[in-house]
C-alpha cells in the first residue's frame, strides 16, 4: 500500500517511535519476507455518513501508522457523497474492488480477510462465506453486536482475532458462545482518524465564520432514527420511525440548547452547529439554531452543507470540544485529543457503551434517564470553563485507545505473518 506523504517525513517517523518506542519497531520487522501480504478489507458501509467513512480511514491509518505493509483490496458496500474522492486523494495505491467478478478474483488473489468496524458485524455473512470457500485466515476489527445467530458465533469463533468495539457486546458475544482466547474490546477503528486532514478548507471556513481556535465548540443533532428516506428516495418512507423521530426530537436537544446558551453567555464562546450525516444539517436548524434566543443565535454558526471526514476532523481538533447525540465525531475528537460528550439512547446500538471501555462514563448519557439527562448541561459547562482539566480526561482515554489500538495492530501483523509463510 503506498505511503501518505506524512508518513515518509523524519519528524512523523520520530514521533511515532518516541511514542511507542520499540513495540513500533517490532511491527516493522515482523512483516513478512517477499511479497506483500494481501488484504481483502470489507468496510465502507455507507458514506452519507462521515462516521461510516472514517471507519476505513481510521484504519487504513492505522496500517500506516504502525508499519504494516500490505496490498489492499478495498471492496465497500458504498463509496459516494465524496468518500471515492477522499480515497483517492489520501490513499491512491488502494485498490477499489466492485461487483462480483472482483470480489470472486479478491478471494482467490488475497491472503487474508478483514472485517473493518461497524454496528452489527456487518456483512458477517461474507465473512462467513471468505471462510468456507478459501479456508483462508480471517480477523475482525471493532464491531458492535445487535444480534447474533449461531454461524455468526461460529465465524468468530474461528477468527484470527475477533475485536468489539464496546464491552457490551463483548458480553453478548461469550453469553452466546464465543470461546475465541484472542478476543475483546478494541477500539472502533474511526479511533485511527488522526492525519487524514483538510486544513485548509477548515481554516477557510472557521475565518469566513469568525470562529477561533480554541473558542468555539461544536455541537451535533442527531434524529432517534435515521430517516434515510428524506436523502435517498430508493429508501421508502416508515411512518413508525418517523413519528418516533418526531416525538422525541425537542426532548433530544433540548439539553444542548441550554448548553449552547450558557456557553455563548457564560463563557463568551461561540458554537458550531453542524452534522455527520446529511439528514442533521436541517435538523440542526430546526431543533437547535432555530429555537435559540436572539443573542445567543448571533454566536452560533449552522453549517448547512454537507463535508467529509478530513475537514470534519481538521475542524474538531480547532474546537473545545464536542457535544451532542452522535458517536464519531467523539472519537475522532478524542483521537486527537479533544474532549466531547456523547448523548445516546435505547434507540441506537450498544456502541455508546464505548465511552464507558475508555474510561469516559462521566461524558455519556442516556437521554430516556432523567437523572442522566439532568447531568448533561452541567458536564458540558465544565468542560467549556476549565478546558485543561477536560483535555487531560481525554488524554487518559486517548492512552487507552492507543494501548488497545497496538494490541489489535500487533494480532494482524501476527495473522498476516502466518497468512503468507
Amino acid at each position: 500500500m503506498q505511503r501518505r506523504h506524512f508518513l515518509c517525513s523524519a519528524a512523523t517517523a520520530s514521533l511515532a517511535l518516541s511514542t511507542f518506542g520499540p513495540l513500533v519497531s517490532s511491527l516493522a520487522t515482523a512483516a513478512p519476507a517477499g511479497r506483500k501480504p494481501r488484504v481483502l478489507l470489507r468496510n465502507g458501509w455507507q458514506s452519507i455518513n462521515i462516521g461510516d467513512i472514517a471507519h476505513w480511514v481510521g484504519l487504513l491509518e492505522l496500517l500506516d501508522k504502525h508499519q504494516i505493509d500490505v496490498e489492499i483490496r478495498f471492496w465497500a458496500s458504498t463509496l459516494a457523497d465524496g468518500a471515492d474522492e477522499l480515497l483517492a486523494k489520501h490513499w491512491p495505491g488502494v485498490k477499489v474492488i466492485r461487483g462480483q467478478q472482483q470480489v470472486d478474483a479478491a478471494f482467490q488473489e488475497c491472503d487474508f480477510y478483514l472485517s473493518g468496524s461497524g454496528s452489527g458485524f456487518p456483512a458477517a455473512g461474507d465473512c462467513a462465506r471468505w471462510r468456507k470457500e478459501t479456508g483462508k485466515p480471517y480477523g475482525v476489527m471493532g464491531v458492535t453486536l445487535v444480534t447474533t445467530s449461531p454461524e455468526m458465533i461460529e465465524t468468530l469463533n474461528h477468527a484470527d482475532f475477533a475485536y468489539f468495539r464496546d464491552g457490551e457486546s463483548v458480553k453478548l458475544a461469550k453469553q452466546e458462545g464465543l470461546t475465541n482466547p484472542n478476543s475483546g474490546f478494541g477500539p472502533d477503528t474511526a479511533f485511527g482518524v488522526v492525519q487524514t486532514r483538510d486544513d485548509q478548507a477548515a481554516e477557510r471556513f472557521l475565518q469566513q465564520h469568525g470562529l477561533e481556535p480554541g473558542k468555539f465548540m461544536v455541537c451535533i443533532p442527531r434524529y432517534r432514527i435515521t430517516p434515510h428516506w428524506a436523502i435517498n428516495p430508493a429508501r421508502p418512507f416508515d411512518e413508525a420511525k418517523h413519528q418516533r423521530n418526531e416525538a422525541l426530537k425537542d426532548h433530544d436537544h433540548q439539553p444542548h440548547r441550554e448548553a449552547i446558551t450558557r456557553i455563548v453567555r457564560e463563557t463568551g464562546m461561540k458554537v458550531l452547529v453542524t452534522c455527520e450525516d446529511k439528514t442533521q444539517i436541517p435538523l440542526g436548524k430546526e431543533m437547535i439554531v432555530d429555537r435559540l434566543p436572539a443573542d445567543v443565535k448571533q454566536n452560533v454558526v449552522w453549517r448547512d452543507r454537507y463535508w467529509l471526514t478530513d475537514e470534519a476532523l481538521s475542524t474538531y481538533v480547532r474546537s473545545a470540544g464536542l457535544f451532542g447525540n452522535e458517536m464519531h465525531s467523539p472519537i475522532m475528537a478524542i483521537a486527537s485529543g479533544i474532549p466531547a460528550v456523547v448523548c445516546r439512547f435505547d434507540d441506537q446500538t450498544k456502541k455508546g457503551f464505548m465511552w464507558r471501555d475508555i474510561g469516559l462514563d462521566q461524558w455519556l448519557f442516556d437521554l430516556d434517564q432523567a437523572d442522566q439527562y439532568a447531568r448533561i448541561v452541567p458536564t458540558i459547562m465544565e468542560i467549556a470553563t476549565n478546558p485543561s482539566a477536560a483535555k487531560a480526561k481525554a488524554e487518559q482515554a486517548r492512552q487507552i485507545v492507543l494501548a488497545k489500538q497496538m494490541e489489535q495492530m500487533r494480532a494482524l501483523q501476527t495473522s498476516l505473518t502466518r497468512a503468507v509463510q
